[in-house]
């Protein structure tokens, strides 16, 4: 039976880096994966973005009231009209890669549980845990409650410590009210903190 992964860091821990790393990994050894992202995931529109860099196009999206599972079924197979890249042989998918899983719906969660037990498909999603309001993302929730393996991607804070929280920034300023999502923009950024540096940046702030 293959697995449901979820690997998870601050903002700028290398997940996206991790995952086309993980992809290119594969298809070096002559296996085919599938990349995908949630739509509501604009920041490269149908890309996965590395800082470093890297980007490559998903195979396919997943809107936010999408079943997760036929989505995949329908690009494993070859056969979705509306695939953004195509594969004419459609060889056995050796992987599923999932990057800003932390925008998913539990029930799309769920979904990629049945593909690694179902469909003897391993998952690898990669995500956030928590915003900047340090309240876990649904996605991120149910992915803790139900993968089979938990992987920590480490990041650095300023101070040198290891980084757990995310800060919401416009400009210099930290911001604690909005909406969960808001993707990076000309005004919106995130920094990655430690627990020391969150609470002295927010005046002790902690998940209002």
């Amino acid at each position: 039976m293959a697995k449901l992964y979820f690997r998870y860091g601050a903002m700028n821990s290398g997940k996206s880096t991790g995952l086309l790393q993980t992809a290119f990994n594969y298809e070096e050894r002559g296996q085919r994966v599938l990349l995908a992202k949630p739509g509501i995931d604009t920041k490269g529109e149908t890309s996965i973005v590395s800082r470093l860099g890297m980007n490559r196009n998903v195979d396919f999206l997943i809107p936010p009231t999408a079943n997760a599972r036929e989505l995949f079924a329908a690009q494993a197979a070859g056969d979705d009209p509306d695939a953004l890249l195509q594969h004419m042989d459609s060889p056995p998918v050796a992987c599923l890669l999932v990057d800003e899983a932390q925008f998913l719906t539990a029930s799309q969660v769920d979904d990629l549980f049945r593909i690694a037990v179902l469909d003897n498909v391993p998952v690898l999603a990669y995500g956030i845990r928590s915003d900047f309001r340090t309240h876990a993302f649904p996605g991120s929730r149910r992915l803790l409650e139900i993968a089979h393996s938990l992987e920590e991607l480490k990041t650095i804070c300023r101070c040198g410590r290891k980084a757990v929280f995310n800060t919401r920034r416009v400009g210099e300023k930290i911001i604690f009210d909005g909406d969960q999502v808001a993707i990076d923009g000309d005004e919106v950024w995130y920094e990655s903190l430690c627990g020391s540096c969150y609470l002295e940046a927010s005046a002790g702030r902690l998940g209002d």
